[in-house]
């Protein structure tokens, strides 16, 4: 075969294979140049979902008329210059092929002002082939024309779906953007129609997060803002109760580009592993933002992937982050809207072995003339119950969770919670009600109901108690550490060479897990202990996740997971069960057990712990006005 250059409108339309894949992706890079260009507004009229007319007008700096047929060039940009440009981009384009590749499968109309200028002008270019810059009145800034998108290539254009599926695909980039760049108006039509428009606002606007994701997510999101290592992560997660049952919506941006990427979802998953029931996803916006030159945008094609200098790091500082995130979802503190973010650098950590109900022991009352069975009287003492809680002689006596500490106490418990401070609702404090408030009822033999400074309260005791159990028991193990079990006789492993190599590289690390392992050979490794609280599981096919887990994201959970799993089902057996009949004080004991446990909002397998209903929302139901 004879070897032969191939002609530019032929490569034009290979490029057009890898960038525009549908309507949608075209909408992406005329959109992404013109915030590049400096847009403060869009505006996307589109035609039978974008195959008819795609047309992006905005108010950026426009283009120089002698440089409208430079722009539809291959490789002609103006973000890039050097080797040392490309390694630090900061902008959403850079590799100038969008323009080309899309005017050569489509009928292609570019305008343009710049501001100085006295009018515009406009190029035309039709199957690649390029016409005359002729002047054009046009209003400062650029718009590009997008018409017949693949007329010219017939084989593509019958892959694209049906209108309404192309117009789905276009409106869900157009919400990843608008989460992204909320001080940018995005006004879209379709049709002749006016469809949505985006108003300008601030990042953390809840008008613009419920606009985009519902008003459901707004009102469950949790605000994450850490930095450390040179690296911030900031934006939204939703209470793990709010799951959904697919991955629709999940967004990151690695310093405002929209991205996938495994190892930071791995991270995330991990983070929500504790308290997210079996089968949901997770719901989150996330920014992550770092040094340019740490991280290669230059991997994929259309740019959905970047591949990170420090993955590991990166990991590491995502899923710690929204760990601690989640660790401070007490109960009590996420259904006032609590940002979490707050909290995140000094959360309210447990002693290793101390129990969270201990720390609520040494207060008096407030005050209060009298005994017996009022609310008011004297100093009380706790004592244990039979369910492990902290209760004390008298349902008044819990008041004294928010008074001031006895006279021979030298100072208030660390991980006591404090009105005003760790995220506790102000108002309940102001009050002197609790977050949970104070038990009144059970409710067949199930559910606890209080009353707090708002409403009503109704807490499944089981659940609650389970996850009170299941802190206490990580608490106290996390104390004492994994302890390996040495085996009488080896087990010989046949594993791939790239988890031999695995092993070999990280055996400190298996070793901390509990796995004492040598090589024997390129595929095969001897274990000689396993982790002892693991005994019983089997180690062959745990130890393959570990590995697995080693080389793709450089840790694994997979040891905690199956320790937690077994500590999981002890706290279940252990917890209250249904139809057991509580007094009073046990029902106090158990609802500010919850305040100081870390995720006591949901039970070891993501179900909610609890539930509030307003005085407004009850008022409602019996068509009351106040």
């Amino acid at each position: 075969m004879t070897i032969r250059q191939l002609p530019d409108i032929l490569i034009n339309q290979i490029a057009a294979g890898e960038v525009v894949e549908r309507p949608a992706s075209v909408v992406k890079e005329l959109v992404e140049n013109a915030l590049d260009a400096g847009a403060t507004r869009v505006d996307i009229d589109l035609e039978e979902g974008g195959v008819r007319l795609i047309r992006i007008r905005d108010d950026g700096g426009g283009i120089a008329p002698e440089e409208l047929p430079l722009a539809v060039s291959r490789h002609a940009t103006s973000k890039i210059a050097s080797l040392d440009d490309l390694e630090a981009v900061a902008t959403l384009g850079f590799r100038g092929e969008a323009l080309p590749s899309i005017a050569s499968v489509s009928r292609f109309t570019l305008s343009s002002r710049r501001p100085g200028d006295a009018h515009g002008s406009a190029l035309q270019i039709e199957g690649g082939k390029l016409g005359e810059v002729t002047p054009r009145a046009h209003a400062p800034g650029t718009t590009v024309e997008v018409r017949e998108l693949f007329y010219n290539v017939p084989a593509r254009r019958k892959f694209l779906r049906a209108e309404r599926t192309e117009l789905g695909h276009i409106e869900e980039w157009l919400r990843s953007l608008a989460l992204a760049r909320p001080d940018v108006e995005l006004r879209v039509s379709h049709n002749g129609k006016p469809s949505r428009r985006y108003k300008p606002g601030d990042l953390y606007s809840d008008a613009r997060l419920g606009e985009t994701l519902g008003d459901d997510f707004a009102a469950q999101a949790l605000r994450v803002d850490h930095s450390g290592a040179g690296l911030r992560l900031h934006g939204w997660i939703a209470q793990p109760h709010y799951s959904r049952a697919s991955t629709d919506q999940q967004y990151l941006y690695v310093n405002g580009r929209s991205v996938r990427d495994r190892s930071v979802a791995h991270a995330v998953k991990m983070a929500y592993g504790d308290v997210l029931f079996h089968g949901r996803q997770p719901a989150y916006v996330l920014f992550l933002e770092l040094d340019p030159t740490r991280v290669d945008v230059n991997v994929h094609p259309a740019k959905h992937e970047v591949r990170f200098r420090d993955s590991r790091l990166i990991h590491d500082f995502v899923y710690r982050t929204l760990k601690d995130a989640l660790a401070e979802t007490r109960a009590g503190m996420t259904a006032v809207g609590i940002e979490a973010g707050a909290g995140i650098a000094a959360p309210m950590e447990m002693q290793a072995g101390q129990s969270g109900a201990a720390a609520t022991g040494g207060y008096a009352l407030a005050g209060g003339a009298g005994g017996g069975g009022g609310m008011g009287g004297g100093q009380w003492r706790p004592q244990q119950s039979p369910l492990g809680l902290r209760v004390a002689d008298a349902p008044s006596a819990y008041a004294a969770l928010y008074a001031q500490p006895r006279a021979d106490d030298d100072a208030a418990p660390a991980s006591m919670p404090v009105p005003g401070q760790s995220g506790l609702p102000a108002t309940s404090a102001d009050s002197g009600v609790p977050p949970l408030g104070y038990a009144i009822a059970q409710l067949h033999g199930i559910y606890i109901l209080a009353e707090n400074a708002e409403g009503l309260i109704v807490v499944d005791m089981h659940a609650a108690h389970e996850r009170i159990g299941y802190e206490r028991l990580k608490t106290a193990h996390d104390g004492i550490g994994l302890h390996a079990q040495p085996l009488l006789v080896p087990i010989t492993l046949a594993v791939g060479e790239r988890d031999a190599d695995t092993a070999e590289r990280e055996a400190d690390t298996l070793v901390a897990l509990g796995f004492e392992i040598t090589r024997s050979g390129p595929g095969s490794l001897h274990v000689r202990s396993i982790p002892a609280l693991l005994a019983n599981a089997e180690p062959e096919g745990l130890l393959r996740d570990v590995l697995t887990d080693l080389r793709e994201h450089g840790q694994s959970r997979r040891i905690a997971s199956a320790r937690d799993e077994l500590l999981s089902t002890m706290a279940c057996h252990g917890a209250v069960r249904a139809n057991r009949r509580l007094t009073v004080p046990e029902m106090n004991a158990l609802l500010r057990d919850m305040e100081i446990t870390e995720r006591s909002g949901q039970c070891n397998h993501g179900r909610p712990t609890w539930a509030r209903f307003s005085l407004a929302e009850i008022d409602r139901w019996f068509l009351r006005g106040r």
